[in-house]
């Protein structure tokens, strides 16, 4: 229930908080809904790696004070650059300069941050005021292996096994993520349309015939049109234009279609003239009906009436607009998440090595996600089991937004397992001994953390809208090939790989740490 308590209360203060930006700032309901996603998900591991060590060091024979204190300077430190690392993946999100995500960022790393102060201070706090009583009401047989703070049999027998032949374990694990990631090679940016609809709705079938029989004619582009000098939008200038835009139609070769209307708005100070395009409305023949609209037929007839501006906008203009944006800004988001984020774990554990291998192994697990995504929904596998109806693309926001809530929430993982790894090298273990350690007595958190976020993930698998589907299952392919092939294989095997030169060679380094260690204790 303390982990429920603190993931809950970070999300009602985080959603409470959002309504101060929210006056000057783009939030809205989409906001609040991946809030309560990302503030569970973090409230429930920082919960967990905080209890469990302090239960770790209850049976070790400390009372609950000096139990807490070493929780703190170990869980706790984990929990600060875990926090941080994940904000500044969620904050990549600014730089897009897209309305929806400045939102999605803001509430994000507003609860991730009220996480991290309540795993710090209200958590200590309930388990210092709770003693033992954290161990009472557990489930039977389940509820005593749990809590008696034992390491992992399975994934401490793994780990051992892969440390003694690093490579051959490495090698085929990396092999298989690489093989489940080719298919991302042929991602393809669309937005669903009519198919993010479920197929089996009536209402979704009319709509689907009459986009066939009259393509462009539900969702045409529409062209508003401004007076920018004085000019009258109902004068003979304008409707010359508007005819002419009729001529164009045939020169178009059917990219611009009939019929093409106008209507005044605003007490005749604005004109909206609606154009049919050929395709579907989101489709490459929609985009490409859409430069033909944009660079040849508008400036050849409304682009010659001085004292007016026009803009194109409707559901293909949108979504191709939305689209360019990304690809604009995509590479610096990765630019920025990943620099950071390898200034950030050098900073915490004095090496190179450590962040060049968590950011390769979080980039393989979110490539292994893209490839599954390509094959399940773009491809047209799994149709009749997950109830959806393959368009042949990925929606055009997902493998962004992906990628930060991925890479974010897998550092928790990674951090809390390598400050355990980091600790028990500083106290003396030699590097495989850390490693299977680190890896032993950290699996029962990080599967429980794990198990969780899948299951959640998986709910989203169940809804009707496409876009959900994809998100869903394709994040919770990700959380459990990061908790397992990653977690228990790669990243023991990189380390046995990279041996003592991971780990700051210099003695007062590793002597100041040891002490901060054994100064808790």
């Amino acid at each position: 229930g303390i982990p429920l308590l603190l993931a809950g209360t970070a999300v009602i203060s985080a959603i409470s908080l959002l309504a101060i930006p929210g006056r000057w700032l783009p939030v809205d309901s989409t906001t609040s809904s991946i809030v309560l996603l990302v503030g569970m998900a973090v409230g429930i591991d920082y919960s967990l790696f905080y209890l469990r060590r302090t239960r770790e060091e209850r049976a070790a024979g400390r009372s609950t004070t000096e139990a807490l204190r070493i929780a703190a300077h170990t869980s706790g430190r984990a929990i600060v650059v875990s926090g941080l690392t994940v904000m500044i993946a969620l904050a990549g999100l600014f730089l897009t300069g897209i309305d929806v995500f400045t939102g999605v960022a803001i509430g994000t790393i507003l609860v991730v941050g009220v996480a991290v102060l309540g795993s710090l201070t209200f958590l200590p706090a309930i388990l210092s005021m709770l003693g033992p009583w954290t161990d009472r009401g557990r489930i039977p047989f389940l509820g005593r292996r749990r809590t008696a703070a034992r390491e992992s049999k399975f994934f401490g027998a793994l780990a051992r096994a892969v440390v003694r032949r690093p490579l051959a374990w490495g090698g085929v694990a990396a092999i298989v993520l690489l093989a489940l990631a080719a298919p991302a090679l042929r991602l393809n940016l669309e937005d669903p349309g009519i198919h993010s609809l479920p197929p089996d709705v009536p209402v979704v079938h009319s709509l689907a015939d009459i986009s066939q029989a009259f393509p462009g004619g539900p969702v045409p582009a529409e062209v508003v049109v401004t007076s920018s000098g004085g000019a009258d939008l109902g004068g003979k200038q304008v409707t010359r234009a508007i005819a002419a835009l009729h001529g164009q139609v045939a020169g178009t070769h059917g990219a611009i279609r009939e019929p093409i209307s106008s209507a005044m708005f605003g007490h005749d100070q604005v004109l909206v003239v609606s154009v049919p395009l050929a395709g579907s409305g989101t489709d490459t023949t929609s985009n490409n009906a859409l430069m033909t609209l944009r660079d040849h037929a508008l400036p050849a007839t409304l682009g010659k009436v001085p004292g007016i501006s026009y803009a194109v906008t409707g559901l293909t203009a949108g979504n191709h607009d939305f689209d360019a944006q990304l690809a604009k800004t995509v590479p610096w988001v990765f630019v920025f998440v990943l620099g950071l984020a390898f200034l950030l774990l050098m900073a915490s554990f004095r090496s190179v090595y450590i962040p060049a291998l968590s950011i390769g192994l979080n980039l393989l697990s979110v490539g292994a996600a893209y490839g599954l995504m390509v094959l399940i929904f773009q491809d047209g596998h799994l149709e009749g089991p997950l109830g959806f109806t393959a368009y042949g693309g990925i929606t055009a926001w997902l493998p962004l937004f992906m990628f930060v809530l991925l890479f974010g929430l897998s550092m928790d993982y990674h951090v809390f397992i390598l400050s355990r790894i980091r600790e028990l090298r500083l106290g003396g273990a030699s590097a495989r001994q850390a490693i299977t350690g680190g890896i032993a007595s950290s699996a029962g958190v990080v599967t429980s953390a794990a198990a969780i976020m899948v299951a959640v993930f998986s709910i989203f698998a169940t809804l009707s809208l496409i876009e959900f589907k994809m998100f869903g299952v394709a994040m919770a392919a990700a959380v459990l090939i990061d908790a397992t092939i990653v977690r228990g294989v790669l990243l023991p095997a990189g380390l046995a790989l990279l041996g003592d030169r991971v780990w700051p060679q210099r003695k007062q380094a590793a002597h100041r740490d040891a002490d901060q260690v054994l100064t808790a204790r």
